[in-house]
């Protein structure tokens, strides 16, 4: 499918829906709080924001009973005090399968034109989540045909959770059903938001940054590291999307990582977009992730083979990697596909330093302790303060 078809796919998915309504509960029910440079995400018409729908979303969230197994929950592969990430390469789904991707965040998944991390069609929150939840290659969540009806039936059984139901899809006669879980774990995601790092405060005039700091602010936003062409927005990433946009860019990028037989293959199952169009010109292509929380979602890159920030730095700055022995031998740098943007870098010591520094500034801390955010079936936790999502 062309690139101009699926973002008129994405324009509808979110009108969609909007034509039945969901009046209940009306977008007044719920209220943005965020700092002036970051503007409010688009909501799809049939998944209006409630403070009953985001709480309801975040017990799924955390909630093994909604998988096949009883044992994995969203949140065991997006772990709070690792900005949502799970601290491994690849993710581990409920049979124990290995994903072939690492765990992105979701802090301010709301704001991303496209999810994941090389699939141009999907647009939402919603479409997202049917992948964990119901996929079988790979199996995640492990929810089935033959399980649906066990699942269900444990949150049908839960007096509270009848009633949290009830009240996040008000007069739905039979308001447990998939499509509401989806619908009130999406709305958690949303509300999701990690705008609080040092470098936000600092550009609110609320904070300070080190010379060290300032100095890799400069490089990271110059024309010598070019880091901004992929990472420039408000989210440090290059497909940001908000209530106001009008025109969806949605750009992936081949960063040489790979190139097995010098033509510019990429190990399968993880090809990039060309797994989704098959057009040879985007093996390798993956969406830049946001580099909002970096210090703390180690490993990286979209198969989790980079350990340390220091070593991702060293990649770009030689224009690439070159794998220099096993299976997956083959010198990015000169892959065929890769982005004219990367390009070898003559970093010293003292500016890789820098900009390691400045990467730093983007932890967010509240996001990482907020109780909000929190898993709710465990006590609450006086380790924080309030965090920036919302307030009603």
């Amino acid at each position: 499918m062309k690139r101009e078809a699926l973002l008129l796919l994405f324009a509808a998915s979110l009108i969609a829906g909007g034509a039945q309504g969901d009046p209940v509960p009306s977008a007044e029910s719920w209220r943005w709080t965020l700092p002036e440079f970051m503007p409010p995400p688009r909501v799809p018409a049939d998944n209006a924001m409630s403070e009953a729908r985001f709480q309801l979303g975040r017990k799924l969230f955390y909630d093994p009973r909604l998988s096949g197994n009883g044992k994995e929950s969203c949140a065991s592969c997006h772990e709070q005090r690792l900005a949502f990430t799970d601290g491994r390469p690849v993710a581990v789904g409920a049979t124990g399968q290995h994903t072939p991707r690492n765990s992105p965040s979701i802090a301010n998944a709301a704001w991303r034109a496209t999810l994941t991390w090389a699939n141009p069609a999907m647009v939402t929150l919603e479409r997202q989540m049917e992948g964990p939840l119901f996929g079988e290659e790979p199996i995640e969540m492990g929810v089935n045909d033959k399980n649906r009806k066990e699942i269900l039936a444990r949150f049908d059984s839960d007096a509270e959770y009848r009633r949290d139901f009830a009240a996040a899809f008000p007069g739905e006669a039979d308001s447990i059903s998939f499509g509401n879980v989806i619908k009130a774990i999406s709305a958690f995601e949303r509300g999701v938001v990690s705008a609080s790092s040092k470098y936000d405060l600092y550009l609110e005039g609320k904070a300070t940054l080190s010379p060290e700091e300032t100095r890799g602010k400069d490089l990271f936003f110059g024309e010598k590291a070019e880091c901004h062409h992929c990472h420039g927005s408000v989210n440090f990433d290059d497909q940001f999307y908000h209530a106001k946009t009008r025109e969806i860019e949605t750009p992936f990028h081949n960063t040489g990582l790979y190139d097995l037989d010098g033509k510019g293959a990429y190990p399968e199952p993880n090809r990039g977009v060309f797994e989704n169009t098959h057009n040879p010109a985007e093996m390798g292509a993956f969406r830049a992730p946001s580099l909002r929380n970096i210090a703390v979602t180690a490993p990286y890159m979209h198969d989790g083979s980079v350990a340390t920030l220091d070593d991702v730095i060293d990649i770009y700055a030689a224009g690439g990697r070159n794998v220099t022995s096993g299976p997956l031998k083959g010198d990015g740098r000169y892959n065929a596909n890769k982005s004219a943007l990367i390009v070898p870098i003559d970093l010293s010591p003292q500016e890789k330093s820098d900009l390691i520094a400045f990467l730093k500034t983007l932890t967010d801390e509240s996001l990482l302790t907020s109780p909000r955010f929190a898993d709710p079936w465990k006590p609450a936790s006086t380790a924080s303060g309030p965090s920036r999502a919302s307030s009603h």
